[in-house]
């Protein structure tokens, strides 16, 4: 087994439109002084916020507290999804259930899209090169352990369950944060994400998948850490997992409009 240098820390966390009219000559338009939805003010704010677009750039302090108010009040009403959908129903009798992603928005500076999970849902172990993620729970419960590269050695375990009380959105950032992380849905669950930069083949950020080993699995190797290790991992590259399947649907909540 080929393990490169590959020792990363752990953070384990449990936490839990209308339609447009037909006629072609006509757009809608909102009233003078109206307030635009949440879904708007986030892609407009996330316009903003990701305007410089490059692999590896920081928002300020300021558009991070910006974009993640929005994104804490949000719920999965606010972009028409509700559990009983059939998305977030497990039909599968044995294995692993398959995931939805409703594709929101897309440029070359960032991305906006919604995974739903049916109970045991999983989305394995991956990273986010370059990137700076905001996550938003919508409802339900799920468990999430995430890593980051030994460099930043970082440990928590938590609880929390949307269901009953606010989760805030998390954010991980290019070396920081839990940059690869795993779900497991507890309940059935909705994950509202936005990704700057988004992934890009052409751009040489692709989507890694990892096993995870628990640190004392290779006592031959040099201790690099200190005490016995716990809160680290080893992790090796791997090909994307044949039971990780994704449906794409169609989103079918407020629109975005760009002006």
């Amino acid at each position: 087994m080929k393990i490169e240098s590959s020792l990363a820390s752990g953070r384990e966390l449990a936490s839990e439109r209308g339609r447009p009219s037909t006629k072609k000559s006509r757009k809608r338009r909102r009233r003078p002084g109206s307030m635009p939805g949440l879904v708007q003010r986030l892609f407009e704010t996330c316009k903003e916020v990701f305007a410089d677009g490059r692999a590896g750039f920081l928002p300020s302090p300021e558009d991070v507290v910006r974009l993640r108010s929005i994104l804490d009040n949000m719920n999965a009403s606010d972009v028409g999804l509700s559990q009983n959908m059939p998305y977030f129903w497990n039909v599968e009798p044995q294995g692993t259930p398959p995931i939805t992603y409703l594709h929101l928005y897309e440029c070359d500076k960032f991305s906006i899209g919604i995974f739903c999970l049916p109970p045991s849902g999983v989305i394995p172990l991956h990273n986010h090169p370059g990137m700076t993620v905001f996550s938003k729970l919508l409802f339900g419960s799920m468990h999430i352990k995430s890593y980051d590269w030994v460099d930043v050695p970082k440990y928590s375990n938590d609880v929390i369950n949307p269901a009953h009380s606010p989760c805030e959105a998390s954010i991980l950032y290019p070396a920081d944060g839990g940059n690869m992380h795993c779900f497991t849905a507890r309940t059935s669950c909705a994950v509202l994400d936005v990704l700057g930069p988004p992934y890009s083949d052409p751009e040489g950020r692709h989507c890694t998948y990892y096993n995870n080993f628990p640190y004392a699995s290779f006592p031959e190797t040099a201790v690099l850490v200190p005490g016995e290790g716990e809160g680290y991992a080893w992790l090796e590259e791997r090909e994307k997992p044949d039971d990780f399947v994704v449906f794409g649907a169609k989103y079918s909540g407020p629109r975005i409009m760009e002006r």
